[in-house]
């Protein structure tokens, strides 16, 4: 897995660096996905977002999404494996350490985030507290 360090917000006056990873085979499908939105002429450019939202069983869901824009004062650009990796400020709060995987298997497909900082999960897996 790549390893990723960009600076979180300032909360003491030092910038503490946090860590972001993307396996390959993440990279891949992510890169996959965004070849066949610029062919299909979605957009000329597309990030991927991270970012923490409230909601679900245990009060907090993570999110991927593909998003053509960047807004400069609140996000975080980093390249992982070839990929733009997008993540606003008060995300990155929550995201320090998280690990994005993809699995092509019989009983499982997808894109997985396992954050070390949740406390705890819902039972199905899709929200968590902190």
């Amino acid at each position: 897995m790549a390893t990723a360090e960009t600076t979180a917000p300032e909360t003491t006056g030092t910038k503490p660096a946090i860590t972001i990873n993307l396996s390959e085979r993440a990279a891949q499908e992510v890169l996959r996905i965004v070849s066949e939105q610029k062919a299909a002429g979605v957009a000329e450019k597309l990030y991927l977002r991270m970012r923490v939202v409230g909601g679900g069983c245990s009060g907090f869901q993570h999110k991927l999404d593909l998003d053509p824009q960047v807004n400069e004062k609140l996000d975080e650009v980093l390249n992982i494996h070839g990929v733009d990796v997008v993540i606003d400020k008060r995300s990155m709060l929550y995201l320090d350490g998280v690990q994005v995987d993809f699995h092509d298997e019989l009983n499982k497909r997808g894109f997985s985030i396992s954050n070390p900082s949740a406390k705890s999960t819902c039972g199905c897996g899709s929200s968590f507290s902190m």
